[in-house]
């Protein structure tokens, strides 16, 4: 799938985009839920230099799993951890 643009005010489209991406492109296993759950809600934090730290996904108020981005100093991803 090509580049998609997302009009700046859409956040819920930006999260899903950013979320079907992550899926498409790494382990599946690293953004899979559980039987019976299903991702509602994205909660995002970024570092001091405006670079993703965590994103979470849940179902409603329930933590489904957190992503934690580790970036090398010259700002490339170096890892994308699950807990």
């Amino acid at each position: 799938m090509g580049e998609v643009e997302i009009p700046w005010s859409q956040y819920d489209r930006a999260y899903k985009r950013i979320h079907d991406k992550i899926a498409d492109l790494v382990n599946s296993t690293l953004t899979a839920v559980k039987s019976g759950k299903k991702i509602t809600k994205y909660t995002f934090t970024w570092d001091a230099n405006g670079n993703l730290s965590t994103l979470k996904g849940q179902d409603s108020d329930e933590l489904l799993f957190t992503l934690t981005f580790t970036w090398n100093p010259n700002g490339t991803l170096q890892e994308i951890s699950r807990s």
